[in-house]
């Protein structure tokens, strides 16, 4: 088997590329803060900034070149059932990006131009991926997995750089990005509401989904720990103290069942992996930004509450999470080396 040219590359490069960029940029974040305690992760918390940001701009080469050079193929993925739901994976990286640049770098300019962009391109997204859903009759159970959360994730993934960065804004401005900010968690909080109550249907009434798709149980873990975080962020911006303490509980109701589905997750993961329902797939960075939202909110917690508790938990996700990272990050050299992550699954 030859190894395929850019242009093959390009013609079938899978949006859900951009969950590696998610997962590592996650991982970076939560690095620093634990680095906060412990000194010594800094420094790999810096490089994992830095190879995130290159790691971005090399997968945003060809996705751009698909949509340039090979529009009907790219559209063809967008009308997918499935597929369709990683394309907002590059918005919300770039959402990500943007947290990552406000905590690492001075440079403030370079977090609000990523944030602005990813703001708006996940509104593009978000719209036109369930706006084909909503007008289509192409979706089945069988279609129905927690990847179609991805799309209310972006939306709630916003105020996690949105909040902070409206400090640095002033009159209009900054009264429309909190708009903005409001918008996209109230959106993205309702959609979770709804979707979670669809995959529970699956789950409970429908054969599970194996295969490429184990992952994506994971996906669970995602809105459960941005949307607390995202929800303190808008109530800080507030002046509303009572808010806050509101927020707070919620977070913790909220905080209980991650906790909870971490175990669940796991549980199914290995069953799966013992009935080798666990091929290796690019679907495997669905396990990163996922434990890492939690981990994320789970040091919050601690930051607020000062429990030893929740502490030891965040740091046994946190280490759950690097070994997810390197495990699927090591797999994911093999296949670029070999050629064989291009091909197409069955």
């Amino acid at each position: 088997m030859s190894y395929p040219g850019f242009s093959e590359i390009s013609r079938s490069f899978a949006p859900g590329w951009f969950a590696a960029v998610m997962g590592t940029g996650v991982l970076a974040l939560t690095t620093r803060s634990l680095s906060l305690r412990w000194p010594a992760l800094a420094a790999l918390a810096e490089v994992l900034h830095w190879f995130n940001s290159a790691l971005f701009v090399m997968l945003a080469v060809p996705w751009l070149t698909r949509w340039l050079r090979f529009r009907p193929a790219a559209l063809q993925t967008l009308n997918h059932p499935v597929q369709a739901n990683f394309y907002p994976t590059f918005s919300i990286a770039l959402l990500v990006l943007a947290a990552q640049w406000l905590v690492f770098s001075p440079c403030i300019e370079v977090a609000m131009t990523l944030w602005w962009l990813g703001v708006i391109l996940h509104f593009a997204f978000s719209f036109a991926v369930l706006y084909i859903v909503f007008r289509g009759e192409h979706v089945g159970l069988d279609h129905v997995t927690p990847a179609q959360f991805i799309p209310a994730v972006g939306l709630v993934v916003m105020p996690l750089a949105g909040g902070p960065l409206l400090t640095h804004m002033e009159g209009a401005w900054r009264e429309w990005a909190l708009t903005v900010n409001v918008i996209g968690l109230g959106a993205g909080s309702m959609m979770y509401l709804g979707l979670f109550g669809l995959t529970l249907h699956r789950h409970y009434l429908h054969k599970p989904a194996q295969g490429i798709l184990t992952p994506t149980v994971w996906i669970h873990l995602a809105p459960i720990g941005v949307i607390p975080v995202s929800l303190l962020n808008v109530v800080e911006q507030l002046q509303y103290p009572a808010a806050r303490e509101v927020a707070l509980v919620l977070m913790l109701l909220v905080w209980g069942f991650g906790v909870w589905w971490l175990l669940m997750a796991s549980l199914l993961t290995w069953s799966a992996r013992r009935a080798g329902q666990l091929p290796f797939a690019l679907s495997w960075w669905g396990f990163t930004f996922p434990v890492g939202a939690f981990v994320a909110e789970s040091l919050r917690l601690n930051h607020i509450l000062g429990w030893h508790s929740t502490f030891v938990i965040a740091v046994a996700a946190w280490l759950l999470l690097c070994s997810f990272w390197l495990m699927t990050l090591y797999r994911t050299a093999r296949g670029l080396a070999s050629g064989a992550i291009f091909q197409p699954h069955p």
